[in-house]
């Protein structure tokens, strides 16, 4: 007999699937902007920077407005808009010409992603557990980054080979026929405000508010380091380390294209090993010891990347920072729902997305600005002792997660 799928496990697969779709567009523009900005009707590269920072910085507003429709909508429907406003910004980046109507689209993509990222977090609390949290956000985390990996490999031959709107009809496309899922497997409930947690002694609520400040700042520290720094850095931190071109087994590679390479490599594992990284945080040896190893072992390889050793040997060090950016994202997501169960589960996650997008948008600009007064390596020291005095906190002053009854069943 075949194993049937967890019902439960469907709805996140679901909305992890559609994300990726969604993502299509937004990841191709990475590759192909910084080479076509001419054919779109751009003055100069700057521009191209701007609108690829846009739609994260207006995420910081419209993250509390989404988290309070949240209140008052369900899951599926805050999904299904974000799916149809990505499908008509990826159409639109077909045709688009200037920059202000570039800006416009990127603005309106950052309101997409918002819903879409909030509307997965309410699906996983609705249909997880306490055994399996930490499996679910694996799974999505996972899933949804091979719409980066497709965005970022298939739209850059495709918009070289056939220009950007071919490309963008065919990730619109595919967007839009994967709504009709979204429609039969997400949940239609509406978010619950407040959880029977909520009406703990004032105690419990103490204890709660700890749990909360200490999630909410690992997980900014964490996008900060590593959607931030290292997503934004990596390519000049190779040339610095190297050269603009290496020869790599023998093959003559620009920095660029190997920092791309090595993110693709990512994305690639992360499908596999995102969830398998969430079961194990949902195991015997829980989350907590989980993060604290992996803090150590990031700063460890993080304190290396300075000295002089050879390339391949380097990039070895890259990829297990790599690797412990899979295991990090996944397991202090997994807290931030255990904590969401003890507390309002949209106030919380709304908080925790604005973190995360806090941190990522200060990383590029901590990053070179740290460059610039001393030096390419000062913020990769930096990040060593953040992470030290990260996994010291969490061994010595452990996030206590207080978990829902209906968890423990």
């Amino acid at each position: 007999m075949t194993k049937q799928l967890d019902p439960n496990k469907r709805p996140v697969i679901v909305i992890s699937l559609l994300t990726a779709a969604c993502l299509l567009g937004d990841s191709m523009l990475y590759v192909v902007l910084p080479i076509h900005w001419q054919e779109v009707g751009l003055a100069s590269l700057w521009e191209v920077g701007i609108l690829l920072s846009a739609n994260r910085l207006v995420r910081l507003p419209l993250n509390p407005l989404v988290g309070w429709l949240y209140g008052r909508m369900s899951s599926r429907s805050g999904v299904l808009f974000a799916a149809l406003l990505a499908t008509g910004t990826t159409l639109s980046y077909g045709f688009a010409q200037g920059f202000l109507f570039w800006l416009v689209l990127r603005c309106i993509w950052g309101l997409s992603w918002a819903f879409l990222r909030l509307g997965a977090y309410f699906t996983i609390l609705e249909v997880a557990t306490a055994t399996n949290r930490g499996h679910y956000m694996g799974l999505y985390n996972g899933l949804y980054r091979l719409g980066s990996l497709g965005g970022m490999l298939i739209g850059g031959f495709l918009a070289d080979r056939y220009g950007i709107g071919t490309a963008a009809t065919l990730f619109g496309a595919l967007t839009f026929l994967a709504i009709p899922f979204a429609v039969h497997f997400i949940p239609s409930a509406k978010n619950h405000v407040q959880t029977e947690s909520e009406t703990a002694s004032d105690s419990v609520l103490s204890l709660i508010n700890r749990n909360i400040f200490w999630t909410l700042s690992t997980g900014l520290v964490l996008a900060m380091i590593y959607q931030g720094v290292l997503t934004s850095t990596l390519s000049y931190l190779i040339q610095v380390h190297n050269s603009s071109t290496i020869l790599l087994f023998g093959v003559s590679i620009g920095a660029a294209s190997l920092a791309g390479t090595v993110q693709a490599l990512r994305w690639g594992w992360e499908p596999w090993l995102a969830p398998w990284f969430g079961k194990l945080s949902d195991g015997k040896y829980g989350r907590r010891t989980m993060l604290i190893a992996t803090l150590v072992v990031a700063a460890l390889a993080f304190a290396l990347i300075p000295l002089p050793i050879p390339l391949e040997l380097w990039l070895v060090l890259i990829l297990i920072i790599l690797l412990t950016a899979t295991i990090l994202t996944t397991v202090i997501d997994a807290i931030a729902c255990d904590v969401a169960c003890c507390f309002s589960q949209k106030t919380f996650m709304t908080a925790y997305s604005f973190s995360i997008d806090v941190g990522a948008a200060l990383g590029p600009m901590l990053g070179y600005a740290l460059n610039d007064l001393w030096g390419p390596y000062a913020i990769y020291w930096g990040i060593t002792l953040m992470l030290i005095l990260l996994a010291a906190k969490w061994l010595i002053w452990p996030v206590t997660i207080i978990q829902n009854h209906k968890d423990l069943a």
